[in-house]
């Protein structure tokens, strides 16, 4: 059992003092998660890469949560509340600058997306909730990779499926993502005349 995975044993076992230790055992490697979203982030960004840590370490030991089993599934939730944080993030840049554009992710970073394209991190968590609806493991794996920097084994542990299963569902979500957040700009160019097709 690794530390991480004992420190979340103490904590759901009610030890007081657990959380306190988990911080320093989870703190690098949240802080590499935060840095790396946030260097594909507009040049303007305010909001910094330890306090996406701290605010995301905050809604994780929260007691009305869900309680992380292992590492594996901390780092699982863990993707999962940094996308909350950088969406309630852009949220409120949104509506400070009155309706103004998104903020902008880049995917070309992220080999595991490999997106050629700025893609607007609202469009971004649309498009995964739009994706959950059809398929909730394809929008899973795209969180875990993208905003967890999970590989494609360990989603496969964390989801009881085979490496082959998840390297299938991430080509289809990737290549569905792809469709959806290009869908507006090749619309956009077929507006002359024809009709726009829904995929």
């Amino acid at each position: 059992m690794s530390d991480i995975t004992q420190v979340l044993s103490e904590v759901s076992n009610g030890d007081k003092h657990a959380a306190a230790r988990l911080l320093p055992l989870v703190y690098d490697e949240l802080r590499a998660l935060a840095q790396e979203h946030l260097n594909s982030e507009r040049g303007d960004h305010t909001l910094q890469a330890t306090a996406l840590v701290h605010e995301a370490y905050l809604r994780l030991v929260d007691p009305d949560r869900v309680e992380p089993r292992d590492r594996m599934h901390f780092f699982a939730l863990a993707a999962q509340t940094i996308r909350r944080v950088l969406i309630d993030y852009a949220r409120g840049h949104r509506r400070a600058k009155r309706g103004g554009n998104g903020a902008k992710i880049s995917l070309d970073d992220c080999p595991s997306l490999a997106i050629n394209s700025n893609v607007d991190l609202l469009a971004l968590d649309e498009a995964l909730q739009s994706l959950a609806k059809i398929n909730p493991r394809y929008a899973q794996t795209v969180e875990m990779r993208f905003f967890g920097g999970m590989t494609i084994a360990e989603i496969a542990q964390l989801q009881g499926v085979t490496k082959r299963t998840i390297d299938r569902d991430w080509e289809i979500a990737r290549a569905w993502l792809y469709r959806e957040l290009t869908k507006d700009d090749t619309c956009e160019s077929n507006r002359k005349g024809e009709q726009c097709q829904q995929m």
